[in-house]
């Protein structure tokens, strides 16, 4: 059952017989009447019991038409807007569907957006379960814990997606939760902050308290850099105005770079920011592709169009199947390091060296 902790944040033939009779007669005519008779009769019988094999086959045919499949019901829980949770929640319908087709199901799915607010998320967890949904599907920390708060009573499946440290978010040893992880890299992304430039000497760490996904990775970041020797500054926010003076005393501190782990507040202002690390000249660090896609300099980690896949797939198994033996969550893969090559340029950033490091993916900046 689930941690006292988690408390805290709140809480699917009849074939006819023809019967013939004829009467004896002694004459040759009668018995050639008796003969004609019991020819047509026997015609007769022999169509009736075609026609009668033919309408149990059409029935059945019919019958074979016309039965109902089975039918589920899932709500998708994204915690916000922005461009990873969209591009997994996007995989997650297409998932479904492709399961319906191949499963010959049906699969109804409604998908809904907390707006970061824990309130709103636990308005539409609870309106969920009392819809008698077969399955919740959170997208990101916040959105897991409150479903697995509501979802406490009735222990309706929970399949959480993109959850970078799901122990951390108390999201472990929960008979009804399970989910895909998106557990970051940290070392290997600082890595290629110095592969790219071998003489940092202050790195930013960018973040929100709010996300519990953030702590472990931030907490890897500084031992890190304590051990390369290398200074770091912090800055937290928690709304998007936030984040903008965050960046701003960031830039004002000289630092060489900035590192965000999976961070969904940071990332739902990096539109708003990017621009004015450009022209600071300062490499923003992520932990994941949507922050490069609006304007980032580097990431290194997961494909989200597989994870929301797979974790589509984990939700289909947990209600046809049940969630005893699944395991408490599943690590996606990474080493996928994508670049925005319009801030490399201009950065004058040489990342030539990400070829030799890993998969290299290059994209520009998209307001999507």
């Amino acid at each position: 059952m689930m941690k006292m902790n988690l408390r805290k944040l709140l809480a699917i033939g009849t074939a006819s017989t023809l019967v013939l009779s004829a009467t004896a007669c002694s004459s040759a005519s009668a018995t050639a009447t008796t003969a004609e008779t019991t020819t047509a009769a026997e015609t007769e019988a022999a169509a009736a019991e075609s026609a009668a094999s033919a309408e149990e086959s059409t029935a059945e045919a019919d019958s074979a038409v016309t039965t109902d499949t089975a039918e589920y019901n899932i709500a998708i829980v994204k915690q916000l807007d922005h461009a990873s949770l969209d591009e997994i929640t996007n995989a997650i319908e297409a998932q479904l569907d492709a399961i319906a087709a191949e499963k010959n199901v049906t699969i109804h799915y409604t998908t809904y957006s907390g707006q970061n607010d824990q309130t709103t998320l636990k308005q539409i967890g609870d309106q969920a379960i009392a819809d008698g949904v077969d399955a919740v599907i959170p997208v990101a920390t916040l959105a897991a814990q409150v479903m697995t708060v509501c979802a406490e009573e009735t222990e309706t499946p929970v399949v959480y997606a993109a959850i970078s440290d799901p122990e951390a978010a108390d999201l472990t040893g929960i008979s009804y939760v399970t989910g895909t992880s998106d557990a970051l890299n940290t070392s290997f992304i600082l890595d290629m902050m110095t592969a790219v430039d071998d003489e940092i000497q202050t790195v930013g760490l960018l973040y929100s308290l709010s996300e519990a996904n953030s702590a472990t990775p931030i907490a890897d970041a500084k031992t890190y850099l304590d051990a390369a020797g290398i200074a770091y500054t912090e800055q937290t926010a928690n709304t998007n105005d936030e984040v903008i003076t965050a960046v701003s005393a960031l830039i004002a501190d000289g630092v060489d770079a900035i590192f965000t782990p999976t961070d969904n507040v940071i990332m739902a202002a990096e539109l708003a920011v990017y621009e004015s690390l450009k022209e600071a000249g300062i490499p923003h660090y992520t932990g994941a592709d949507s922050f490069v896609r609006n304007g980032a300099f580097a990431t290194c980690g997961v494909n989200y169009t597989d994870l929301g896949a797979r974790t589509a797939d984990l939700a289909y198994s947990a209600i046809t199947e049940g969630m005893e033996g699944m395991d408490d969550y599943y690590l996606m893969d990474g080493g996928i390091i994508t670049v925005n090559t319009e801030t490399a340029e201009a950065l004058g950033l040489d990342y030539s060296v990400y070829s030799d490091m890993g998969e290299l993916v290059e994209v520009i900046t998209t307001e999507d």
